[in-house]
């Protein structure tokens, strides 16, 4: 009895050492997509006015749990019994993402001027609540095109192991995708009110100790809205090579017509040109409607 407890406890030590060894090989297999799914989430939790920023990033967090909940399953069962399939999704994601940085850039263009943040634009309660409910919608649905992407790569890199180690080690990756993320996610946009904190308890203090925290106050409130501007672009940028990145791994003629280039400047002119066009056919579609 106590041995076959032992070779139980053998048994379950062993996987989670596997596990702990197959995460650290997916980790670094979607390190890249990782940071892009961080520069996208900060820019869509952006824009709202301070009392909201945390609830609204709270419901992008909980709406990012329930993509994985739904996505993982759905991928061990695509791996096992229809592999063909997982390229097509990829695919339709990929064209979802690069539409999504290709209307940024057109409507940084050419809308400029009409662009505001929500919390500017919304004249009453309600329409705060309506604006950023869609916002909300948008940021779940480009996290779990994203979601997936981390996914498979995870799933990819570990698919020589045993099925329970595959489990652990892509669930984990799921969730350093969703807490990881949006933990540093919910820092940024905190910074200006770490800054005024210091700024608020600098004037109990005396000497070089006040004036460190003062500056380092002011430093924080002035360095969020260029971080926000910053992470707006590389948003658009992921958006677009994690989107042509998709067609340029999984389509082998692309990748051999793409090879003089490099990596991810081709990644970037497709993602770029898929975004274009698929833009370009729903403008169309809109204006016939219209």
């Amino acid at each position: 009895m106590a041995s076959g407890i032992l070779l139980i406890l053998d048994d379950i030590a062993t996987l989670f050492d596997d596990v702990a060894t197959l995460s650290k090989v997916a980790t670094k297999k979607t390190v890249g997509v990782l940071g892009d799914d961080l520069a996208v989430g900060a820019q869509r939790a952006s824009g709202f006015h301070a009392s909201r920023e945390l609830p609204v990033l709270w419901a992008i967090t909980k709406g990012s749990f329930l993509n994985k909940l739904l996505i993982l399953p759905v991928a061990f069962l695509l791996s096992a019994f229809l592999p063909q399939l997982i390229v097509p999704i990829l695919l339709l994601g990929g064209i979802y993402l690069s539409y999504e940085g290709a209307e940024k850039i057109y409507e940084f263009l050419f809308h400029r001027a009409t662009q505001a943040p929500a919390a500017q634009t919304a004249v009453d309660k309600n329409e705060l609540l309506a604006l950023e409910k869609r916002k909300i919608r948008s940021a779940i649905t480009t996290d779990f095109i994203l979601s997936i992407e981390i996914i498979i790569i995870a799933l990819s890199a570990v698919a020589d192991a045993s099925l329970p180690a595959q489990i652990g080690a892509v669930t984990f990756i799921a969730l350093l995708a969703t807490v990881g993320v949006y933990g540093l996610v919910a820092l940024m946009v905190r910074m200006d009110d770490a800054g005024l904190h210091l700024l608020e308890k600098s004037a109990n203090e005396r000497g070089i100790k006040r004036g460190l925290m003062q500056k380092t106050g002011r430093g924080l409130i002035a360095a969020l809205p260029k971080i926000i501007r910053i992470l707006a672009v590389v948003g658009t940028l992921a958006m677009l090579l994690v989107g042509g990145g998709i067609f340029v791994h999984n389509l082998t003629g692309l990748h051999h017509f793409l090879e003089g280039l490099p990596v991810l400047l081709g990644e970037l002119l497709v993602g770029l040109i898929i975004g274009v066009l698929t833009l370009a056919v729903l403008k169309i579609i809109q204006k016939t409607r219209a």
